[in-house]
């Protein structure tokens, strides 16, 4: 396989000029997205070169502790995300949705790690951290689509809700409709992906390492792995953030201690 082909940084300067298109649809319809797009398109710019210059000394150096404490940092700042863009107050559902993260990604990456594809040393940062970033990234969505969903539910059959608690149900019986729902929902589109997966679309991971001069069968080894890890962790965190929240936002009386925060 021949080695990848680098991307000029005067070409690719110049490809952005094709944000002009979205844009243009923006102002025509009114969607009002101007000034979201160049703010959101400026950030990740800046973050992926100084995560990128950042990553090739974290790969160079290869510490242990060091890794420890970016992998820390993913799960503090991935948790963060998963709240705000839910509109749920963070003082009441940060905890469990790092607690989520926490469980569904460490034990998941450590396996992976020794047992899988048993990199040398075994924390090596180049497997390491894409692995963790990948995980996580695949699980901020669904994790965000799952709260939205509790939520909603409780609000739009709070009626349903509180005839199951005044006939003496316990909170998390009365809950369990709206945490099936809101699971159901979070996983569907992973679900979707896979079953079309290779006949509809090439998944990024595999096209990533074929452009970087991977064996296509080596890359789909890579892609099938992940996919299951993907997930795994999605149902583990998800089914771990829904339990917490229901018991840090519903007390023993089935009385509801958060709600979303209005806009």
């Amino acid at each position: 396989m021949s080695s990848v082909v680098d991307i000029d940084w005067l070409i690719l300067a110049l490809f952005f000029g094709t944000l002009l298109v979205p844009l243009a649809i923006s102002r025509h319809f009114k969607l009002r997205i101007e000034t979201e797009l160049v703010i959101s398109v400026s950030r990740m710019c800046l973050q992926l070169i100084l995560v990128g210059i950042y990553l090739e000394y974290l790969f160079l150096i290869n510490n242990l502790y060091l890794n420890l404490l970016w992998l820390a940092i993913m799960l503090l700042v991935g948790s963060s995300s998963i709240v705000s863009k839910a509109r749920l107050p963070k003082n009441k559902l940060l905890l469990p949705v790092i607690s989520g993260l926490v469980v569904g990604l460490l034990p998941l990456l450590t396996f992976l790690c020794l047992s899988i594809i048993k990199p040398v040393p075994y924390y090596n940062a180049q497997y390491l951290i894409p692995l963790a970033g990948m995980l996580l990234g695949n699980c901020l969505s669904g994790n965000i689509i799952a709260l939205q969903n509790l939520f909603a539910c409780l609000e739009q059959r709070r009626d349903e809700y509180e005839a199951a608690i005044s006939l003496g149900a316990a909170p998390k019986y009365a809950m369990l409709p709206f945490v099936q729902e809101a699971l159901q929902k979070s996983l569907a589109p992973s679900l979707a992906s896979m079953s079309t997966m290779g006949l509809v679309t090439l998944p990024g991971m595999m096209t990533g390492q074929i452009l970087g001069g991977t064996s296509p069968v080596v890359a789909i080894k890579y892609q099938l792995m992940i996919m299951v890890a993907i997930f795994v962790m999605l149902s583990v965190s998800v089914a771990i953030t829904l339990s917490l929240t229901i018991t840090r936002c519903i007390n023993k009386q089935g009385r509801v201690l958060a709600s979303p925060l209005k806009k």
